[in-house]
């Protein structure tokens, strides 16, 4: 039998404890930056996978809160748009009351006078509304982009770009469509208002019902996009029966050219003389409306129909002739104001729902959003976030190991052959 031995050097013997140490000394303070940062991976050194994956939630998360800054900007501004869509309905129904009592038949024109102030009060405080701005400055109703002012005083017109622009899955608009909320689009609202000439003779309370629309599709617009404004000259002539009446009308459009339907000139029934009298005019696709009054033998009547082009032109129209009119021609004006009054009631409340659908559809998304970054912030946790049980299990095992490691290296360093030579 032989025998086979290796000799290990003293000072390697050392060296390999003080490796051996060093190496469970640095995977002891590792282990403890881990505990006190409560993260498992400090460096994509660590675990390359991990600090990938945190990162891309990091990313992502960040990028939630930014999307949430903004949709908060726009919630705000959305809001305030809708305040004041409810400021400029609860005007044009203060307008209306007063466009109501004008019809009062005991009122006279310096009654009617006052009203028509009191309507230009109200119509100033709701073109102030309707260019109402946000805190930064911008037009709440400025639609696709506008001027600093969308709406013009003297025209009542919308000074930009109409349209409303279109909510994402995180975003909705900063603005809403003033155009929509305030101006009238013949084909959609058909809104006209219905004047006898004053310069017109028009006896026996002459006059026309609220110009109306079943199918606004119908009406016709000339070459620029615009309605035709149309003339209806009506002479009261003797029926075929005798002692009675009938009206005899025309239809003209300006400018001229406009498609109309039926007879025109038109003849209608006999009626009885100094009876009230509804002569329907058929002959514009798209409108109707009636021929009032008491007529007498020879009575003339020449109408107007003009498109409203906004709210603000109707109640300019209502102010006009309720203010500065005759009884029967503020009987007018205030049958057609009322009409064109309620189009703008609901065009101003569409919008408005709109807006409060606007609000839901913010609370949603934030919802969506504020669910998706807790998703992520547990999918950088799994990631890069320490078992704090494992972590002091694997810290407390270290530790003992680095106890026995210094112990034996203790025990060790005594065993040399000079601590036994005397």
């Amino acid at each position: 039998m032989s025998y086979s031995a290796n000799r290990v050097a003293t000072a390697n013997m050392y060296d390999t404890a003080l490796r051996n140490m060093g190496t469970r000394h640095s995977a002891l303070s590792n282990l403890q930056e881990n505990l006190t940062s409560g993260k498992r991976v400090l460096r994509a050194s660590d675990d390359p996978v991990a600090a990938a994956q945190a990162e891309r939630a990091m990313t992502r998360i960040t990028r939630i809160q930014t999307e949430q800054r903004a949709l908060d900007v726009q919630r705000n501004a959305v809001a305030q748009a809708e305040s004041t869509l409810g400021d400029a309905i609860g005007l044009m129904q203060e307008m209306r009351e007063l466009v109501v009592s004008a019809g009062n038949g005991t009122f006279g024109p310096s009654d009617r006078a006052t009203v028509a102030h009191q309507l230009q009060g109200l119509r100033d405080q709701l073109l102030s509304v309707a260019n109402r701005k946000d805190t930064n400055g911008v037009p709440l109703l400025t639609a696709l982009g506008s001027a600093a002012t969308p709406f013009l005083n003297a025209l009542g017109g919308f000074d930009g770009l109409a349209g409303q622009s279109a909510a994402s899955t995180v975003t909705i608009p900063g603005a809403l469509d003033g155009d929509a909320a305030f101006m009238f689009q013949p084909q959609r609202d058909a809104v006209f208002t219905a004047r006898v000439d004053a310069a017109t003779p028009a006896t026996h309370g002459l006059g026309s019902s609220a110009v109306s629309s079943s199918n606004p599709g119908q009406l016709a617009l000339d070459a620029s996009g615009n309605a035709y404004q149309y003339q209806i000259n009506v002479s009261y002539i003797a029926g075929s029966a005798p002692g009675t009446l009938a009206a005899q009308y025309s239809v003209a459009s300006v400018p001229a050219g406009a498609p109309l339907a039926g007879a025109n000139p038109f003849t209608s029934a006999d009626f009885a003389p100094g009876q009230a009298a509804s002569v329907p005019v058929d002959a514009i696709p798209g409108l109707s409306l009636n021929l009032t009054g008491k007529p007498a033998l020879g009575d003339t009547l020449q109408l107007t129909l003009s498109p409203s082009s906004s709210i603000f032109e109707t109640v300019d129209t209502a102010i006009r002739d309720i203010g500065t009119g005759s009884s029967s021609a503020a009987t007018q004006a205030v049958g057609q104001a009322l009409a064109n009054m309620d189009t703008g009631l609901a065009r101003l409340q569409n919008v408005r729902s709109y807006a409060g659908e606007l609000l839901n559809r913010a609370d949603r998304i934030s919802g969506d959003q504020e669910a998706r970054g807790v998703q992520l912030e547990a999918d950088r946790s799994r990631a890069e976030d320490l078992d704090m049980i494992q972590g002091i299990s694997d810290f407390q095992n270290q530790q003992v190991g680095y106890e026995a490691a210094l112990k034996s290296y203790a025990m060790v360093q005594k065993l040399s052959l000079f601590n036994f030579i005397s």
